[in-house]
């Protein structure tokens, strides 16, 4: 038979000749999507576009306006660049160059620093060469006809990939565009000419697999699209981006700082970022509360034999800090919460009517993370994590995710994250627990989701190891997608810390655990909101709710009256005590992004008002003091947020 089924996304299935390629399946569909295409899938795997189907198979096609063409794309852009390199600089010699969230690096060894000015060189021999269209072809090869050809082009970082590849089951492919071949799995778009606007953003420095002992070499970042008006609205979303970086904003508006002098990716909280971080405990501790959890305090470490027990020496250690001696036993400093959950729950024997336990902390954990990748509040080494735990049984375990749903969904929106997205991660190859248990896990978050009548996408082996998950992310004011909240079985912990409780029958039986955080961890999700507000905040969460601004010293007995005031009712003020002119005060206190000022001067002090200005709007006119702190409370209490 000379004919094959091929099955798309919508269900329809058509006949083609055997042998067909995804390419000219599209152009049998549209001239356009031929042209638009970038990358398929085929019976779940991708593939380019150029490869031949000889059986019947499940089909999707992706253009750049999808996840998979954007990173197919970006992943193309990345062995262009590296072409253009080796074309300007031939002693280069390259390590990775993956398609990141938003365009692709790749880490060069190179004899000279690249400057900004070589940047520029390089973007113009990429579009040269991308002129030419060549094309994107894969070849297969066996493992040692792959050390040799790497050997002969004296690629040590590519042979040191190849030397720890398995011998009879990896399957080794190299890529050639033009006179430039790299070791890769693919896939590619079909030819170079489909890249058409490029800019490379900078050049830092690497570590060779991101270890401080390896080779220190050159890292590109770049970007890339088929569209210029793509190209260009990108740059104008990374102007703003740079204006709202949370490590400008921090030092600019005296809010953390960081130190490496005295401990790389350590969080030092000065007292008005301490006061933002203070409001976000409070509020989290309130609404646990509210909620039916119990709040928890654990140990900042543990004996070896806890983290033996929960596996994170095992699956862990690499992120783990150095074990210290204590009474001659190692002890480690925590790098997650779980385990010591797990010991208060096995304080007492449980019931079913205990069930269920509903257990949150703010839990300061450490985790090595490499110097390389250490970034503000975003990656830091010590952080204090927004974490819970559910004990509960299997006939609980629905109403318990949706309710958590529910609390998330709550949480984010109080904070001005409206726009969520949910993903259900499924089993992982490596996965622990007997199959029932997933099954009916990942039917619970199923069940959930649906109930609660939210769009989810999958995420088809996306889960942890040790059981399924909802990740819920969030979009920002520039339109970018983080990650927060996670909702997680956990099939391994029960096992191996040996929990129970004792069920209706009264025999025992293993609780359900569901490891939950809402809001990440407080540094992260701090440099997020200063991200996404630009720095100011709404009032509920300002540091300085309002500045009170004499328009002169003769007025300071009345201002300082108006201070106190606020202050009595628990609104955060600062009178300014400066002897300035008042345009150069609101000046000021606009750069500092302050939600209101009061401006009092002898008009103001003879009614009892203040004047009043509000951030980013100006003038609001003159109201009483006491309408003023209404109006205010009002705003913090209900938790108006600007964004």
């Amino acid at each position: 038979m000379n004919k094959i089924k091929i099955k798309f996304p919508d269900g329809s299935v058509k006949e083609f000749d055997k042998g067909i390629t995804p390419f000219e399946i599209a152009r049998s569909i549209s001239n356009r999507l031929a042209d638009e295409a970038l990358v398929a899938k085929v019976n779940g795997k991708f593939r380019d576009l150029s490869c031949k189907l000889n059986e019947g198979a499940e089909l999707q096609l992706f253009t750049f306006d999808s996840s998979e063409g954007k990173e197919t794309y970006w992943h193309s852009s990345s062995h262009l660049m590296a072409h253009a390199v080796q074309s300007l600089y031939p002693e280069a010699k390259f390590g990775v160059g993956p398609a990141i969230d938003a365009g692709f690096y790749y880490d060069i060894d190179i004899n000279s620093t690249l400057t900004e000015e070589d940047l520029v060189k390089i973007e113009n021999r990429m579009l040269e060469i991308a002129s030419k269209k060549n094309s994107f072809k894969r070849t297969e090869l066996s493992k040692n006809d792959a050390l040799k050809f790497f050997k002969e082009k004296g690629d040590n970082y590519k042979l040191e990939i190849l030397s720890e590849l398995d011998d009879t089951n990896e399957v080794i492919s190299i890529y050639d565009e033009g006179e430039f071949t790299d070791l890769c799995t693919g896939p590619h778009i079909p030819d170079a000419g489909k890249i058409k606007f490029v800019k490379l953003l900078n050049v830092s420095g690497s570590y060779w697999r991101g270890d401080e002992k390896n080779k220190r070499m050159q890292r590109i970042y770049g970007i890339s699209f088929p569209k210029k008006k793509m190209l260009d609205d990108y740059l104008l979303f990374l102007e703003e981006a740079k204006k709202r970086d949370h490590r400008k904003l921090g030092k600019q508006l005296d809010l953390f700082s960081v130190h490496e002098e005295a401990g790389a990716g350590l969080i030092y909280w000065h007292p008005k970022g301490a006061r933002v971080r203070n409001t976000i405990e409070s509020f989290w501790r309130e609404t646990h509360l509210l909620n039916g959890y119990d709040l928890l305090y654990s140990p900042h470490m543990g004996k070896s034999w806890l983290w033996e027990t929960s596996g994170h020496l095992s699956h862990y250690k690499d992120n783990m800090y150095a074990p210290m001696k204590v009474d001659e036993q190692d002890y480690y400093i925590k790098p997650m919460n779980c385990p010591f959950h797990i010991m208060i729950y096995k304080t007492k024997l449980r019931s079913y009517r205990d069930l269920p336990l509903r257990w949150a902390e703010l839990g300061t954990v450490y985790r090595y993370e490499k110097s390389g990748v250490l970034h503000g509040l975003l990656r830091v080494r010590g952080f204090t994590q927004d974490d819970a735990h559910i004990f509960c049984t299997q006939e609980q375990i629905e109403e318990e995710i949706i309710e958590v749903i529910r609390f998330s969904r709550y949480m984010l929106q109080s904070f001005g994250f409206d726009d969520l997205k949910f993903y259900i991660a499924t089993k992982p190859e490596n996965a622990v627990g007997e199959e029932l248990l997933w099954d009916r896990a990942t039917k619970s978050l199923i069940s959930a989701v649906e109930k609660e009548g939210v769009a989810y996408e999958m995420d088809e082996g996306g889960g942890a190891f040790y059981g399924p998950k909802i990740d819920i992310k969030i979009k920002d004011a520039l339109n970018r997608q983080w990650q927060l909240s996670t909702i997680q079985f956990d099939f391994n912990l029960p096992e191996r810390f040996d929990i129970n409780y004792i069920g209706e029958d009264g025999k025992e039986h293993r609780p359900f655990m569901v490891h939950r955080a809402l809001l990440g961890s407080i540094e992260r999700f701090m440099g997020i909101l200063i991200e996404h507000y630009g720095g100011a905040f709404p009032v509920w969460l300002s540091p300085i709710q309002a500045a009170v601004l004499p328009v002169s010293q003769h007025y300071f007995d009345f201002a300082k009256k108006v201070t106190d005031e606020l202050k009595s009712k628990n609104i955060i003020a600062e009178l300014d005590e400066r002897n300035e002119k008042i345009g150069y005060k609101i000046r000021d206190w606009e750069t500092n992004k302050v939600p209101y000022m009061l401006i009092v001067g002898e008009k103001e002090k003879e009614a009892g008002s203040v004047s009043v200005r509000e951030h980013k709007v100006g003038d609001k006119g003159s109201m009483k003091l006491e309408e003023f702190i209404e109006k205010i409370l009002n705003e913090i209490n209900n938790r108006i947020n600007h964004n």
